[in-house]
């Protein structure tokens, strides 16, 4: 497991000081199943209890779904964090002190922590002014909107008072240079010298990352004048094709859901959370990119884009379809009455009305023909041909062969047109990625398929690690055929030879590939028989698996054999004879 720059011997420190029972305790309920304790998954959707944690090795595996690990491992896949995050936050928990990540440019690092404390104070600056009396007519502004006070608190709603530098004054007085706020956006240099507030009398929507920190803002006039809004230029904290708007307060709702609505403004985010729909995040108006599409990602593969009816978000729609194709994301699409953004469609119709709306969305292929059947007319031989222009292009980019051909046969039956001859057009298109088939979990797939004999024995090594030195001088790990149990015995003969720990723990850290991961974490919780019955069994193991080799190797030399004969390599078949022979020798004294 990569350690991105942080020692592994701090790594170890702190997985040993937590408890990881009571690290996911705090997560999901646990109920006790002898020495171990299991709960419903929380990485996938079950009725039976299959997700197992042990407190004696300090692991977790799910039986159904296959995900596996230790403590830093589940923080990353329930919290969606990078690793270094995950470490970060488990030495908080256990009072490790990490030591910095070196950096090549330690001066922009502390650039961005001076914008951080910077930015969380404009943002407490100008709640704490909505509050005040002097933001009356923004909370009037707020209450007509229908946002609660409870609301605006939550995604930290503020008012820009209406003067020329009361922010700049309010932070200059804490001592915050003009050089920081001007990094910062905060403030705008004038043309006769000195600086004023950038954002004045307007209604402050607080734009923060993925771990809840302020890094810019957008603000909203209250009145007709123009322009609407005004946003944070970008900054070396805020980069706005990297983020969502409302992301912190959606996350835990797109995980339990396993779905993301995504809209465009910010109050089209706030107003339907605030009645109930948590999984929403806006995109601010802006074209999706790939970056905010990844971060997505590692929340939930299923996405609903619920975009304004007219002419600009149809366009901003049918753009980012194709980017979440490319991705492998499942895209629906919402298409709001005329007139009604999601904002005032929930404050008219309600919360279930426009859940009603998510839960019948159309299909990505069956939007985009309904949108191109509209501009394009179908029943003629040039408007088929410029549909299919513009919808092949999406279904190219399509990796899951299934997926794909389903879109073919609606686009057939929608554009009435043979479904062979789209094929013969697809295949002219030269755009997008190489298609694959789609395949079943790899992980569960390879489960399966493991030698139970061989699943068995590691199993059983993992418990009872004194017999490890017995297995040694009678299996080599070339004895395994699954190459991933071949290293892990590998791994296995290493840390008995180095003198080191051997358990479960030990073993992962190890492991720098996943589903080796899961395979040891699996094993570990295998084997529950009695030592006597586990002495017995590895015995008994360590002869079938001996023996299979034997036959492998046996066929082998057969096939080496008659390949000599033919080429009458007759040194060569001598001595393939004479390893023959001692193979023999060999299969007897296994069965004796």
């Amino acid at each position: 497991m990569g350690a991105s720059h942080i020692p592994e011997q701090i790594i170890d420190d702190i997985i040993g000081r937590i408890d990881i029972v009571e690290l996911i305790a705090g997560y999901i309920p646990l109920k006790r199943a002898g020495r171990n304790f299991k709960a419903l998954c929380p990485f996938h959707h079950e009725k039976t209890p299959s997700f197992m944690v042990s407190a004696d090795k300090q692991i977790f595996h799910c039986f159904g779904c296959q995900e596996s690990g230790n403590a830093i491992s589940f923080l990353i896949k329930y919290e969606r964090l990078e690793f270094r995050e995950a470490v970060e936050q488990l030495a908080k928990k256990a009072g490790v002190v990490i030591p910095a990540a070196p950096s090549a440019d330690s001066g922009a690092e502390a650039l961005k922590t001076q914008l951080y404390a910077v930015m969380e104070l404009a943002a407490q600056f100008y709640e704490n002014y909505l509050r005040s009396p002097k933001g009356a007519a923004a909370r009037e502004y707020l209450h007509q909107r229908g946002i609660s006070e409870e609301t605006a608190g939550l995604f930290r709603l503020g008012f820009a008072p209406d003067a020329w530098d009361e922010l700049l004054s309010a932070l200059r007085a804490k001592n915050v240079s003009l050089s920081v706020l001007e990094k910062a956006g905060l403030v705008l240099a004038k043309s006769n010298g000195g600086f004023y507030d950038r954002f004045r009398n307007r209604i402050i929507f607080t734009i923060t990352d993925v771990k809840a920190r302020p890094i810019g803002f957008g603000a909203r006039v209250l009145d007709a004048s123009l322009p609407k809004y005004l946003n944070s230029p970008e900054t070396p904290v805020y980069a706005k094709g990297k983020l969502l708007f409302g992301m912190p307060a959606a996350k835990d709702a797109i995980r339990d859901s396993d779905a993301v609505i995504i809209v465009e403004g910010y109050l089209d985010c706030i107003v339907p959370h605030q009645y109930g729909v948590r999984n929403v995040v806006a995109s601010s108006g802006t074209a999706l990119t790939e970056d905010q599409v990844r971060l997505l990602k590692r929340y939930t593969t299923n996405v609903v884009m619920v975009y304004d009816p007219d002419d600009a978000g149809i366009m901003a729609m049918l753009r980012a379809l194709d980017i979440f194709v490319e991705h492998e994301m499942h895209v629906k699409v919402v298409q709001l009455p005329t007139g009604h953004d999601p904002d005032m469609f929930v404050r008219a119709f309600g919360a279930e009305a426009f859940k009603n709306k998510i839960a019948t969305a159309s299909s990505l292929i069956d939007y985009k023909l309904a949108v191109l059947t509209a501009k394009y007319n179908a029943r003629e031989i040039e408007g088929k041909a410029k549909i299919i222009a513009e919808v092949l292009p999406t279904v190219k980019k399509c990796k899951n062969a299934i997926v794909r051909s389903e879109y073919l046969k609606r686009i057939a039956v929608g554009v009435q047109v043979e479904e062979r001859a789209l094929m013969e057009e697809l295949a002219r298109i030269k755009v997008g990625a190489p298609l694959v088939a789609p395949t079943v979990r790899q992980a569960v797939n390879q489960a399966v398929t493991l030698h139970p004999t061989e699943k068995l024995l590691i199993s059983l090594l993992l418990s009872e690690t004194q017999l490890i030195d017995t297995v040694k001088d009678r299996l080599s790990p070339s004895d395994f055929s699954d190459e991933r149990l071949n290293r892990v015995v590998t791994i296995l003969f290493g840390l008995l030879e180095q003198g080191k720990r051997i358990d479960a723990r030990a073993m992962l850290s190890e492991c720098d590939d996943a589903e080796m991961r899961r395979l040891i974490c699996e094993s570990a919780f295998l084997a529950e028989a009695t030592f006597e019955e586990k002495e017995r069994i590895v015995v008994d193991c360590v002869q079938r698996l001996k023996h299979k080799s034997l036959l492998t190797r046996r066929s082998n030399l057969l096939d080496q054999i008659r390949a000599a004969q033919e080429h009458r390599d007759e040194d060569g078949l001598r001595n393939l004879i004479r390893e023959f022979d001692g193979l023999i020798r060999k299969r007897q004294g296994v069965h004796d």
